[in-house]
């Protein structure tokens, strides 16, 4: 087929994060005008042919120069290879054709006559997962392949769960090496069902999974004769179609200010590329950090006033009246405002060989701006192989964990998941200029109370004793007080299990009360909103009703979702750790969906609703929970003699 090649030397080069990359090192729309295009990462454990896939498909689609073909075919003689080594393509350094390993990220460009790609073979070794962060972090699809054979393996894990993270939107699971398992069918569906069972707890939406054999070319570019059983389409096919115009953020207007055109006295204009939304002439603007606006007066692209631009658009934006802008600045809409802060929390992929060193300040950049910064705390580090959190006081090279950051100057961001572009950044050496970690934002830093701080009163109220003991209502009562702190997210059962639970404790004699969240918001939290903060302070509120009628001597019920580690563990300590049992009502985000019992998620589907956690904001599942409610998996019923059978080897209710 006909095909269209951009060279090295022309093409642009990726680096991380893509937010803060430069007006003439992003892609441009012209390069190849008729079409869109498609970034691509190549991922999975070593020796599942991710090279050798590549080679195939650069081979098939007639994208390799003679040269080139020459330089392979002489290669491959001198290493005493049968037939074309397709690897050789792909793997450049002397170290990857001497241990047939792909160490650094290679970049491959090429075009169909549907679409043009760029492709980032990355590193399967878990020593290089930098690497791999590298070239995934500006792809719109992530091609991981799996050995046949050998099924998912850690890193392929591993991979997925990287892709996820970085917030790639379509999943194509290439099982490759059919071939050295006789072509079978039963061998693909076994690799599909554990990998989508595995892929279910990563939130992935758009999964799709092609059964291939890069060394003699089935399913990569042409339909296979020897699985006529697979029906899909072709590996080329899918990414030449794949929808990935969806995938950009049109609501957000984002324009990083980069440049300052000022020719003459009469011309006054702002570079930077929009990295989401779309701008018009005599659409109100705001300037940040100070906030003045204005209007847009004219818009051009190549010294060309255009009527429209939107995210991807390099232009210069001509404004109607003089306002302060210059370089690390950002052009905003004026009624849809990024969030403004010093302090966030990230994602931080750590890529230095030195461990991260909170003592250290580091340089931050993110978009066009630039700043000094501090990692805080680090809360969690993940083990990416089983997906927990591990605590941990500093993160290691190729380590990813959740941090909270200080900068010395306000940035203006939104959280990664909603704007990729102005959600990530990079962490830069001060010394070395080095760059050491890449992040994604997750949310503003909680203003979390210290222990001391929540047990603040006002000046001039004096602590009243309570009137009765706990332990004298306790023995009256037959049975301890407690409380049970019920969270997931919306769906998962939370108060569906609370209910039945008491009905069970009521019914033997104990003295119970039931809080829900729905309720609190109705009364007591309903001037609340749904910020980090707001989220917090009903948590706050709802612990302390909780500890009060704790004191009264009953068991206490909790149910909310109550996203935040922090928020959950400042209750127990105020409750007293002996006294708390946490819950986590554990239930896949689909499922949750599925059930859909407040129509929540339809809401949010709908842009109607902006806040729901899991969705739109964070939820953090218990490090440490004292009790696991699998709802989907297990009957009400058969949980609910669970806990009573934990509450009674906690001495809390007899038997």
């Amino acid at each position: 087929m006909d095909t269209m090649l951009i060279t090295p030397e022309t093409a642009p080069h990726p680096v991380l994060p893509a937010a803060v990359r430069p007006v003439a090192a992003i892609e441009s729309t012209h390069l190849f005008p008729a079409m869109d295009l498609l970034r691509f990462s190549t991922a999975g454990s070593v020796d599942d042919g991710k090279s050798t896939l590549i080679g195939r498909l650069l081979y098939d689609t007639k994208s390799i120069f003679e040269d080139q073909l020459q330089a392979m075919e002489s290669a491959s003689r001198r290493r005493g290879d049968e037939g074309l080594n397709l690897a050789l393509l792909t793997d450049g350094l002397r170290a990857e054709r001497e241990q047939n390993i792909t160490i650094d990220v290679a970049y491959r460009y090429f075009a169909t006559p549907r679409r043009k790609f760029i492709i980032a073979d990355t590193p399967g070794h878990e020593q290089y997962t930098r690497n791999m962060v590298t070239g995934a972090s500006c792809a719109d699809l992530a091609l991981i392949l799996l050995d046949a054979r050998k099924g998912v393996l850690t890193q392929s894990r591993r991979h997925a769960f990287i892709s996820s993270l970085l917030g790639i939107p379509h999943y194509l699971i290439a099982v490759n090496k059919m071939d050295l398992v006789d072509w079978s069918e039963t061998a693909f569906r076994q690799i599909v069902d554990e990998f989508t069972a595995f892929a279910a707890k990563l939130e992935i939406k758009d999964l799709v999974f092609i059964p291939v054999s890069a060394l003699h070319g089935d399913n990569v570019v042409e339909r296979s004769a020897r699985m006529d059983w697979y029906q899909g389409s072709t590996l080329l096919h899918h990414l030449e179609t794949v929808n990935i115009a969806i995938d950009r953020n049109l609501l957000d207007f984002r324009l990083p200010v980069q440049y300052v055109i000022r020719p003459h006295q009469d011309f006054r204009g702002f570079a930077g590329q929009i990295v989401s939304g779309v701008i018009r002439p005599g659409d109100e603007i705001a300037a940040l950090p100070s906030g003045q606006t204005s209007r847009v007066r004219a818009l051009q692209a190549e010294l060309v006033s255009v009527p429209e631009a939107s995210a991807g658009d390099s232009v210069v934006l001509e404004i109607e009246n003089e306002i302060d802008i210059s370089r690390g600045d950002m052009i905003v809409r004026r009624h849809n405002l990024p969030l403004v802060g010093k302090q966030f929390d990230a994602m931080l992929c750590w890529m230095d060989e030195r461990p991260l060193d909170p003592a250290q300040t580091y340089i931050l950049r993110h978009t066009t701006r630039t700043t000094r910064a501090s990692v805080t705390q680090v809360e969690y580090r993940m083990d990416v192989d089983s997906l927990h959190r591990q605590p941990a006081a500093r993160l290691e090279q190729n380590d990813i964990g959740r941090v909270n950051i200080t900068t010395s100057e306000s940035i203006f961001f939104d959280a990664f998941d909603r704007n990729a572009a102005t959600g990530s950044f990079i962490l830069v050496d001060a010394f070395t200029h080095m760059t050491v970690a890449a992040g994604m934002i997750r949310s503003e830093t909680r203003q979390i109370q210290t222990a001391a701080a929540s047990t603040a009163v006002s000046a001039g109220v004096v602590w009243e004793p309570w009137n009765l003991p706990r332990e004298r209502r306790e023995a009256r009562n037959g049975h301890k007080a407690g409380v049970l702190w019920f969270t997931g997210l919306s769906g998962s059962g939370k108060s569906t299990l609370a209910r039945a639970l008491e009905q069970k404790l009521f019914a033997v004699g104990c003295q119970t009360m039931l809080l829900d969240g729905d309720q609190l918001r109705h009364g007591l939290c309903g001037d609340l909103g749904f910020s980090p903060a707001d989220r917090s302070e009903n948590i706050r509120r709802a612990g302390e009703v909780a500890r009060l009628f704790f004191e009264q001597g009953n068991i206490v019920l909790c149910s909310f979702v109550s996203p935040f580690q922090r928020d959950r563990d400042q209750i127990k300590q105020r409750i007293g750790p002996e006294n708390f049992l946490e819950i986590f009502v554990d239930c896949p985000l689909e499922i949750c969906r599925q059930r859909d019992t407040k129509g929540l998620y339809a809401r949010a589907g709908q842009g109607s609703l902006q806040h729901l956690t899991g969705m739109h904001q964070p939820y953090e599942a218990p490090l440490h929970p004292d009790f696991i409610a699998a709802t989907q998996q297990i009957t009400v019923a058969a949980l609910v003699a669970e806990v009573l059978n934990l509450l009674q080897s906690r001495q809390w209710i007899s038997k």
